[in-house]
């Protein structure tokens, strides 16, 4: 079995769009393309390094897949990012029944995303990282598909934007593995199932007339 992890960077208030620049995703008047680039320092491109250490194919969505594409197969020989993207499986998750993927080792998901993505989990083989691909993630959350999750959150609010969770997706427990702060404040954070969400309450046993007058006023 393949599991399926996610890898996002994050500003504090759930948006992921456009991190690495500001021509990455300007869609919607994005205007803070590149956000991620001030935070970045020794300690994050270990995490980086970490999240690609062991096998893995790409899991991308249509426009993440163009960004990657146009950027790197043209980062030269001395890359190691780039090297391995282009060794490694793209899959790619797009509308066009006919789309002309031309990086090397690309391959379309089909007209039937979720039946390819429950057969590529049930195989045998690397597991399958997401980079990027904010619409396409959406159907992973909606779907309960996500194993594990590699969540960079970056101490920057952006106020409009793309964000990591829609309001369907499965609700679900995390298991927080690992965390650690970088130099310039970011909480680098991988988690894992944790089984269904747990409630509790802090309210009195015997709740008091205003408590039941307030409740009686939400019905």
């Amino acid at each position: 079995m393949r599991k399926i992890i996610v890898g996002a960077f994050v500003s504090l208030d759930g948006i992921m769009q456009a991190p690495g620049g500001p021509h990455e995703d300007p869609v919607g008047g994005f205007k803070y393309g590149g956000w991620a680039f001030p935070y970045f320092d020794e300690a994050m491109g270990q995490a980086v390094d970490e999240m690609f250490a062991k096998p893995f194919d790409l899991l991308l969505g249509r426009k993440t897949y163009d960004i990657f594409a146009a950027h790197w197969p043209y980062a030269g020989a001395g890359d190691s990012i780039g090297t391995l993207f282009d060794r490694i499986t793209k899959y790619v998750a797009t509308r066009n029944p006919a789309p002309k993927l031309e990086w090397q080792n690309s391959q379309t998901l089909g007209s039937d995303v979720l039946a390819a993505l429950g057969e590529l989990k049930g195989e045998e083989g690397p597991d399958l990282l997401t980079q990027g691909s904010t619409d396409f993630l959406q159907t992973h959350f909606r779907n309960d598909l996500v194993d594990e999750m590699y969540i960079s959150y970056f101490p920057v609010i952006l106020g409009k934007g793309k964000k990591l969770f829609g309001e369907d997706a499965t609700p679900m427990a995390l298991k927080l593995v690992s965390s650690r702060v970088s130099g310039t404040g970011v909480t680098v954070n991988k988690y894992t199932r944790g089984g269904p969400v747990a409630t509790g309450s802090f309210e009195f046993d015997q709740p008091s007339e205003a408590e039941l007058e307030r409740r009686r006023k939400l019905t």
